[in-house]
């Protein structure tokens, strides 16, 4: 067991969409909500349907008044690491003592050098990083003039400063075995990502690290172990849903030393389970272990689960679960609207409110448009009987109604995990499992299969669903009240529009796994912003019609 003693620390991986510019700094005020402690985006200069990380993280720290907030990783060969001090200090002394800095040596050299920045051998990117902590150290500790010589970064009577309102922590995130050494050596925290670096390969990763630490005459101790983690993903981790999530978490606390935990999050619900339910409990596991006597360590992890997997009296994610979609992955992304039935709030469908024994409520479609295109037009839409105000109806009526925005939710639900999946594949902040075992092929190209990996699931289930109303519930509620004809007739048609948008957004895929996603990020979005319109339309369209004549008529499922 290597159990490096350090409180437990959790947080967020946020996308800083330059389409939605705002959504970065409100989820950043649910995870400070939540009770999370530490937020981070990812920076990708070169990328420009991103904003810009620090000036993302400005607004972030400004937003917020107790989260400590990082780049994850600032982008070494893009951010001369003389100009990365200043910024950093600057952030740190206006935030009161909460940014802490992560630092990549860099990637896709084709887009750095597109920038002007340079083209590193690994050698180079090796010797770049321990010059820039150097740089990084000497402006923020010395007075005065300072030095630091260097192939590639160095300081000659550069003055020093400002000072930092506390000691900036350095998270190196790095994956070969000379960067862990170098980690271990001269940084403050090592920071993988489950798909670059899977639990299966962390304790290595951390003995190189502590190696490079104990060469440089250091106690292992001193570099904290953190971790951006992949729910949902293809071989990610963790598995299954929130309550299976903290014995996995401990235990990798416990054998690992792992201790603190990047969620990539955007949907204020995910961010609340992860701040509120997960982290406590994962807190609670890691202090009964730690509190047991030494002569007990044998029983330190019992009842936590291995790492990667799910206590075993807990069944997997079952495909009719709610919160779990019908891939067997996590669907913890819904809307904070889009809750069970059973926590809806309920009332009267129809003109007869006080008559009517209380029906589940509808969920309205947002006001906010994402796309310029429109499927239809939904001023024509045609609209069903008035209820009879003294119509009365049996609990299981009233259910199979419920039973309708439950499903409901569960498409919007993975929707929302859709549409952060494109924001993070995008990114670069949710990066693959093995789409395809034998594919060798770019990190981008592998996260289009990752994604065309989910999509294929996402499409399916809406599929399965639109499919099952049109063959069964339809002819049975046509059958039961003819005045509907109109209403089920245009979601029919309704449907068939949104398979078309499914179909689209798949051709998009493949052109985009074909041509390499800078060539059409821009259609792919719009399809999925264009199905986000649709689908929620269609979906409170189809809960405002059909809700009450469900619960007057049953369903005949």
């Amino acid at each position: 067991m290597t159990d490096y003693g350090h409180d437990l620390l959790f947080g967020a991986v946020l996308v800083p969409s330059a389409g939605r510019p705002h959504d970065a700094v409100a989820a950043a005020r649910s995870a400070e909500r939540a009770g999370l402690d530490l937020v981070s985006v990812p920076d990708h200069p070169y990328r420009p349907e991103f904003l810009d990380a620090w000036t993302v993280l400005a607004s972030i720290a400004t937003a917020t008044s107790r989260v400590r907030v990082f780049p994850n990783v600032a982008n070494l060969p893009l951010r001369p690491p003389a100009a990365l001090a200043r910024a950093a200090a600057s952030l740190d002394l206006l935030s009161g003592g909460r940014v802490e800095l992560g630092l990549g040596a860099g990637a896709y050299w084709d887009d750095i050098a597109a920038e002007g920045g340079p083209r590193r051998s690994p050698g180079d990117a090796l010797t770049a990083t321990r010059e820039a902590v150097q740089v990084l150290r000497a402006l923020w500790s010395a007075r005065g003039r300072v030095r630091t010589d260097g192939k590639h970064y160095g300081l000659y009577g550069a003055a020093a400063g400002p000072s930092p309102a506390h000691d900036i922590s350095v998270w190196i995130g790095a994956v070969g075995p000379r960067m862990l050494r170098l980690t271990g050596e001269v940084a403050d925290g090592w920071l993988p990502s489950v798909p670059h670096v899977p639990p299966a390969r962390l304790a290595a990763g951390h003995r190189l690290v502590d190696e490079g630490a104990e060469a440089a005459g250091r106690a292992p101790s001193a570099v904290r172990r953190l971790y951006n983690l992949s729910p949902g993903a293809q071989d990610g981790f963790p598995r299954g849903r929130p309550h299976d999530w903290p014995e996995q978490l401990a235990i990798l606390t416990l054998e690992s030393g792992t201790s603190a935990y990047l969620l990539p999050a955007q949907h204020e619900e995910l961010l609340r389970v992860f701040g509120e339910e997960v982290a406590p409990a994962t807190r609670a596991l890691v202090a009964a272990a730690r509190a047991r006597p030494a002569d007990g360590e044998e029983d330190d992890t019992a009842g936590v689960a291995p790492a990667g997997a799910t206590r075993g009296s807990v069944a997997p994610a079952s495909t009719e679960a709610p919160g779990a979609d019908r891939s067997g992955t996590a669907t913890l992304h819904a809307r904070p609207d889009a809750r069970p039935a059973s926590r809806r709030r309920t009332h009267a469908v129809g003109g007869a409110a006080d008559a009517l024994p209380p029906l589940v409520a509808p969920t309205p479609a947002p006001a906010e448009r994402l796309s310029g295109e429109q499927l239809w037009e939904e001023t024509d839409r045609p609209t069903g009987p008035t209820p009879d105000s003294g119509q009365r109806y049996a609990p299981a009526r009233r259910a199979s109604a419920a039973n309708l925005v439950a499903s409901h939710d569960q498409l919007r639900a993975d929707l929302a995990r859709l549409r952060e999946i494109v924001d993070e594949v995008l990114a670069e902040a949710l990066a693959p499992g093995d789409a395809r075992s034998g594919l060798r092929e770019l990190s981008l190209r592998q996260n289009s299969w990752t994604l065309g990996a989910y999509c294929a699931s996402y499409c399916r289930i809406t599929t399965v669903h639109h499919t099952r109303e049109d063959e069964d519930l339809f002819p049975h509620l046509r059958h039961g009240d003819p005045r509907l004809a109109p209403v089920l007739d245009r979601l029919t048609e309704e449907h068939h529009a949104i398979h078309g948008v499914i179909e689209r957004i798949d051709r998009e895929l493949v052109g985009w796994i074909e041509d390499g996603p800078a060539a059409r990020p821009e259609g792919l979005r719009a399809a999925v912003d264009l199905l986000t319109d649709a689908l929620l339309s269609h979906l409170a369209y189809e809960e405002k019609e059909l809700i009450e004549p469900m619960a007057r008529l049953g369903t005949g499922w």
